[in-house]
């Protein structure tokens, strides 16, 4: 398990790249507000929007998971707690005022970053439409 990537992987760093040439500036590995030990794959602080890409083993993809044979018992509690954990993360983040975007890792690359793109855009806008009480009379 340790040899296994948390971070940087192939289907991130694609996803990544996409978003960047498109403009769109991120941040890293950040933390989750309020649960420090749990991290967001690819944060948009201004809009408060966290991307998370799930590899199909580890987050239980209903696609693609498999269980390994051997310890299975072991396994099975470590996945469950996983997917769980996903949950408590996603509503936990929710409740704060945040937009929560899961991915699959499986997913395709462009989709992905056109889904993200379209998001933040919705975000920004959202934030930028001045109310009719604050807009200048024009004579």
């Amino acid at each position: 398990m340790s040899r296994q990537a948390r971070r940087d992987t192939s289907p991130e760093m694609a996803v990544r790249r996409l978003l960047y040439r498109s403009g769109h500036r991120y941040r890293l590995q950040r933390p989750v507000p309020g649960m420090p030990r749990r991290t967001i794959d690819i944060t948009f602080p201004g809009p408060r929007i966290a991307v998370f890409l799930d590899g199909c083993f580890w987050h239980g993809c209903p696609e693609h998971a498999t269980s390994p044979k051997a310890n299975a018992d072991w396994w099975r509690q470590k996945l469950d707690r996983n997917v769980s954990r996903d949950r408590e993360t996603t509503e936990h983040l929710i409740n704060a005022g945040w937009t929560v975007l899961r991915f699959w890792e499986h997913e395709d690359p462009s989709a992905v970053a056109a889904d993200i793109a379209a998001a933040v855009t919705v975000a920004r806008s959202a934030r930028r439409r001045p109310s009719p009480m604050s807009a200048p009379e024009r004579t």
